[in-house]
């Protein structure tokens, strides 16, 4: 038994601003994907894999119970398919801000949720929102707190464009240049990163009336002039504006900055080879990076793995 793919994702824009109603974009990233299987013989990780399942088993018949309006499942197959041994095989590192746990819900809704909304249908406002809700219940499990977009933009495989909390579509992005000189990269950080303690962190830092003022004033603002900018193609506004948000992470996210980058993240300023932001909640995995000119991004940070998400 294999199921379908379900991939990575990449939060362009929008970490922590969406949870005070900033614009975001998300994008599918299918360098990384996992599949529901069964095997005769399990790996270690497979196994581990599967008692996890188990665990998110207990989780969604409680979902289930409390909120049976929300959402039901086929709980007799998913518990029959943990028994035989199913686990989910993935690619998608963990803890690194693109959407590992957010693949594994998007399957399991995918095989064992009745009365499933479908990609195929006709995709309204109110069937996005109600995945957003399903999948937001889901995800808690893994982060204790969820926005549900991880998965959605998993089991869609399209780019969503965050308006607000209750306003969120697909969206089309302006296509790649494949030999483009600019260039959006992931930065591996070698350390795995946890999203609840960041989460948390942000929620205390919430209760700072400066704070909540820096969001409002700089923070979301930028975060949504570069979300217009990138899905109008104005690359020159678009590197004015994420210049101004690496600064503003730099100066009032820096917990959720891993300490050994900080002086990298303030070169790219200085140098304007590139500019880095948070990919996901920080802490450590990928770090997300923007450039005008990939080969210079390259020779500046040549001590560091970096990854090509998307060109200009």
């Amino acid at each position: 038994m294999k199921g379908p793919l379900f991939y990575s994702k990449i939060l362009l824009f929008g970490e922590y601003g969406i949870i005070k109603d900033s614009k975001g974009l998300s994008i599918p990233y299918n360098f990384y994907n996992g599949a529901l299987k069964v095997s005769e013989n399990p790996s270690p990780e497979a196994i581990k894999s599967n008692e996890s399942l188990r665990r998110f088993t207990s989780h969604l018949e409680q979902l289930q119970a409390e909120q049976p309006e929300l959402v039901t499942f086929n709980l007799e197959l998913l518990q029959q398919d943990i028994d035989r041994g199913m686990y989910f095989d993935s690619s998608i590192p963990q803890g690194y801000g693109v959407g590992s746990s957010g693949a594994l819900v998007a399957a399991i809704y995918d095989k064992y949720a009745n009365n499933k909304i479908t990609v195929l249908e006709n995709l309204t406002r109110e069937k996005l929102l109600q995945l957003k809700a399903v999948f937001s219940q889901m995800e808690s499990f893994f982060h204790g707190k969820s926005s549900g977009l991880d998965p959605l933009n998993s089991y869609l495989s399209l780019p969503i464009l965050i308006n607000s909390q209750d306003n969120i579509e697909p969206t089309g992005i302006p296509s790649q240049v494949t030999n483009g000189k600019g260039a959006v990269f992931l930065l591996d950080s070698g350390i795995v990163g946890e999203t609840a303690p960041m989460v948390t962190i942000f929620m205390e830092n919430l209760k700072d009336q400066g704070f909540r003022k820096m969001l409002k004033t700089q923070f979301v603002k930028h975060t949504d002039a570069c979300v217009e900018n990138f899905l109008q193609g104005d690359i020159k506004s678009l590197f004015s504006n994420t210049k101004k948000l690496s600064k503003v992470v730099l100066n009032n996210f820096k917990p959720m900055i891993p300490e050994q980058f900080h002086n990298v993240w303030q070169n790219g300023i200085d140098t304007n080879d590139y500019y880095l932001k948070l990919c996901g909640s920080g802490g450590g995995g990928y770090i997300l990076g923007f450039t005008q000119d990939l080969e210079k991004a390259k020779a500046s940070l040549k001590d560091y793995k970096l990854e090509v998400v998307y060109q200009f």
